[in-house]
């Protein structure tokens, strides 16, 4: 049991670092062929219930075929959404959902010192400590830390800090970011991303929270 529910999370490791890096940087010709056109996210490592998850698979399952017509569509997709140095429609960053907060720090602030109680220093030029591609980058690194524990006390304090990093930095504003992406998305591919996205968080706050990780 044990080890189906670590391949489970190692399953779900796999989707954060592939979404993640197609809301980092614009999408190229390698991550076409590896994903679309050699029919990678036909069969996604993890399945799931949750309609968001099975929304998301069935998006990316219908998408692109054709290698040149996808590179380009998913690149100008994703400058329209995530390019900041223009009007971004769908700005992958927390602190622009999370504005007027009362009487806390900044998110990038407080997400920068959730990441140095851990010693991790993302290097990423131009990308804001809060850019979600960070942020699921750090939820993927504690994932993996968690799954290196052997001690029971341990596991269940990292199980409630990734629930925490997840409640307070993810899913606090996913939603609203996720609305924006499918209202001006042209590709169902990253409208199936984004959704996958979501889903994959709100999942795995599931299995930390409800105990069902070992």
């Amino acid at each position: 049991m044990e080890h189906n529910h670590n391949n489970i999370l190692k399953g779900y490791n796999l989707l954060l670092y592939f979404a993640g890096s197609m809301i980092m940087s614009e999408p190229t010709n390698e991550c076409v062929v590896d994903f679309w056109t050699n029919g990678t996210l036909k069969k996604l490592p993890v399945s799931s219930l949750n309609p968001r998850f099975l929304k998301a698979a069935s998006l990316l399952r219908d998408s692109f075929e054709d290698k040149e017509k996808c590179r380009q569509m998913l690149a100008d997709d994703y400058f329209n959404l995530f390019d900041e140095r223009v009007l971004a429609l769908a700005p992958a960053r927390a602190s622009i959902y999370l504005v007027g907060r009362n009487n806390v720090e900044p998110v990038d602030i407080e997400v920068t010192e959730f990441y140095n109680s851990y010693g991790w220093h993302p290097i990423k030029p131009g990308k804001p400590a809060d850019h979600l591609g960070i942020e699921l980058l750090f939820l993927a690194k504690l994932v993996e830390k968690y799954l290196l524990l052997d001690d029971e006390p341990c596991c269940c304090e990292m199980k409630k800090e990734i629930c925490r990093f997840i409640k307070n930095y993810i899913l606090s504003w996913i939603p609203s970011w996720d609305e924006r992406v499918q209202e001006h998305a042209h590709t169902q591919s990253f409208k199936g991303i984004s959704t996958l996205i979501y889903a994959c968080t709100e999942d795995l706050y599931g299995i930390f929270s409800n105990g069902e990780a070992r």
